[in-house]
């Protein structure tokens, strides 16, 4: 291929080296978008053979959150587009700052481009649904006050990136597959500091001569792997999507808001999250033994009766993440305290059954639609889905969401569905301006590594977000940046070699050694454990200083590594390692600074509010207790810096949020700005 100019020697091994002027790491919606916008502005511009001046660079094109990941129609979330009701994009800020922790500028930016993003996907072939006129009729989501959420299905991110990716290769975007980071190789120091260069491994490749690396050199870098969803044992995201945050770190970028991520319900046999209109049909949920014997209507334990129990059945639906301020009073998140009871606390398994209605306890009146509360009823009423059985309601309604299951080997039509409390989507992530620039020169961050949501975002905004920051970030670098292909590469052979070095101690420990795969278990445990959406400060403050000692001493021994195949499961451990001492650190700090409970998970405390009596915490075994939020948090963002010799191995910072922006300027001078390009540095 064009980029492959040359090999490199490092170490005496011949390495493929390619140079190009901007690498996209990800082939998600996000970085499609990126790529694709990017080609299309150099072609505008008039630059030469722009396809030579950009390479994608992914672990699978067809891996990751935005391929395989949804729920029952995956939202997305943007400007109004009712006929009816009016929207502006500062109404748009306004919810996504409601709850704090989130840049003004970001959420405003984010509303300005939601619709220019909204109508590219369309373009592109994204089966947006409208009406005869030809309005996108929306719907409400979680948090979200406006009917702003519209979908094309359980499979929308999946849509949206072979879209985007078929629109970039119409203008010849080239990728290079199967290539999992290793290390950034950096210069400079401070505000001066940069990416240079990548090197990368091919999994299938390591018994090659040149051990399946490769070397990647570019002016320009936008990180867009997504969120690092494997480092939890209990996730929704899709198998193998562990993010490439840990090279991150050590490249120098700066985390923000990692105390915050999603949590909800989610089936675990295929992993895809049960909200919206899974909910919303009113299936029954019961548990059984380990071996699926001994049935059990858990729920009855936290309600009181049939319609209040079967209403926040249906609540989940659109309030689907768990949520610390839904526990009290049976409110819908209780539910997913009960799951995580049954399951987490009592060692049992629960599961959804849409082939039968709710079941009560001995005294309760039967399962009767007609008598469910009004805005569940009324609900079900206006969508005709008022059949007898759940399965039946389900298909009237959205017949994709038991397709999707179909497809994975589950007919809801004879089985249940094993579900539990996943972690879903980090909310933090890396900081960023309001081009999406990183603290590192050249380097961008967008999708899910880019933190701009702060504590809650609506459901889908995420997805809005990532085609915003895509573009954002490709009009500053064709705007702004260089775009010629370096050709000097000698500055980075010793950065290089000291890399290399370092990889092959990682994986050269004795027998005494751990392997790779027990590595990433402990891990995954932990962060279930102790960093999920049941935290406490004794817990997590144990937790991190075990995480720290665990990555000292893979750093200092490496691992056992029993063949060559095992090395990227090597290289994945010990990126997973720092990822989750950043996380731990993350939370640790911000319950020492008095945080409570907030977002998406709950901080336990003795003396704190009763969730609910039959909710029992097995340290204590008295009920569970936690701390209400710290409202005055909202106004700080934490961030937190890799740094090597520090005791925990990160150093935390806070900010306040940037306000939104309220700027005015009349056309003529705003016409004069964008001519001279002065709106790139205002």
């Amino acid at each position: 291929m064009e980029h492959m100019d040359k090999t490199i020697n490092i170490n005496g091994v011949d390495v493929p080296l390619h140079l190009t002027n901007t690498v996209i790491v990800g082939a998600g919606a996000a970085a499609m978008n990126c790529a694709y916008q990017l080609l299309k502005f150099w072609r505008l511009m008039g630059v030469e053979k722009p396809q030579d001046r950009l390479l994608v660079i992914t672990g699978g094109s067809k891996l990751g959150a935005s391929r395989m990941s949804g729920s029952d129609k995956q939202t997305y979330y943007k400007m109004g587009t009712s006929p009816r009701i009016p929207d502006t994009a500062e109404d748009f800020a306004k919810t996504l700052t409601a709850f704090g922790c989130c840049h003004g500028d970001n959420a405003l930016i984010e509303g300005i481009g939601s619709l220019r993003g909204f109508y590219n996907l369309v373009e592109s072939g994204v089966p947006f649904p409208h009406e005869p006129y030809g309005a996108f009729i929306g719907y409400k989501t979680d948090h979200d006050p406006y009917e702003r959420a519209t979908s094309a299905g359980p499979k929308t991110s999946k849509f949206m990136s072979e879209c985007l990716q078929t629109q970039a290769k119409q203008l010849g975007l080239k990728m290079v597959d199967r290539q999992m980071v290793v290390k950034f190789i950096t210069s400079g120091e401070g505000a001066d500091r940069r990416i240079v260069a990548v090197l990368c491994i091919n999994p299938s490749k390591v018994r090659q001569a040149d051990k399946g690396l490769s070397v990647f050199v570019a002016r320009n870098w936008v990180l867009a792997a997504g969120g690092a969803g494997e480092v939890y044992k209990t996730t929704v995201y899709p198998r193998r999507q562990y993010g490439i945050h840990g090279p991150a770190f050590e490249a120098g970028l700066e985390g923000c808001n990692l105390t915050e991520s999603q949590y909800g319900l989610a089936s675990i046999k295929f992993r895809w999250n049960v909200s919206g209109t899974y909910m919303q049909v009113v299936p029954r949920i019961f548990s059984t033994d380990a071996r699926g014997g001994d049935p059990r209507e858990f729920l009855t334990e936290y309600f009181n009766n049939m319609p209040t129990m079967a209403l926040n059945i249906f609540l989940k639906g659109y309030q689907w993440p768990f949520d610390a301020q839904r526990i009290t009073d049976m409110q819908s998140s209780l539910i997913d305290m009960a799951v995580h009871q049954e399951t987490v606390v009592r060692g049992r398994r629960v599961w959804m059954d849409f082939l039968r209605n709710p079941i009560g306890k001995e005294g309760w009146e039967e399962f009767d639609l007609s008598r469910l509360p009004g805005e569940a009823r009324e609900y079900l009423e206006k969508t005709g889905a008022m059949q007898q059985l759940p399965v039946e309601r389900l298909a009237h309604m959205n017949t994709p969401a038991i397709e999707i299951y179909t497809e994975n080997g589950i007919d809801l039509y004879k089985e249940p569905l094993e579900i539990a409390v996943c972690a879903q989507h980090h909310n933090g992530g890396f900081s960023v301006d309001k081009w999406w620039r990183s603290n590192i020169s050249n380097t961008f961050v967008i999708g899910e590594m880019a933190g701009t949501h702060g504590v809650k975002r609506p459901g889908g905004s995420a997805l809005n977000a990532g085609q915003v920051g895509a573009l954002r970030a490709a009009q500053y670098i064709a705007n702004v940046c260089d775009n010629d292909v370096p050709r000097d590469v000698t500055d980075i052979d010793k950065p290089l070699a000291s890399a290399i070095e370092e990889f092959q101690k990682l994986i050269s420990g004795d027998e005494q050694s751990p392997s790779p795969k027990s590595v990433l278990h402990e891990i995954a445990d932990r962060m279930t454990r102790y960093g999920a959406h049941i935290r406490w400060k004794q817990g997590a403050s144990d937790a991190l200083l075990q995480a720290i000692e665990q990555y000292c001493k893979l750093m200092e021994q490496g691992m056992r590594v029993s063949s060559p195949s095992e090395t990227p499961k090597a290289v994945l451990a010990i990126q997973q390692c720092l990822t989750h001492v950043a996380l731990l650190k993350s939370i640790v700090s911000i319950i020492d600074k008095g945080a409570g409970s907030r977002g998406s998970h709950c901080i336990l405390d003795e003396s704190g509010i009763e969730m609910h009596p039959a909710l029992i915490d097995p340290a204590t075994d008295s009920p569970y207790r936690f701390k209400p939020e710290n409202t005055e948090l909202r106004n700080t963002i934490q961030c937190l810096r890799f740094n090597p010799v520090s005791e925990h191995l990160f150093d935390v910072s806070e900010v306040a949020p940037r306000p939104v922006p309220e700027r005015q300027i009349a056309f003529e001078p705003a016409w004069a700005e964008y001519r001279r390009k002065a709106i790139y540095q205002v």
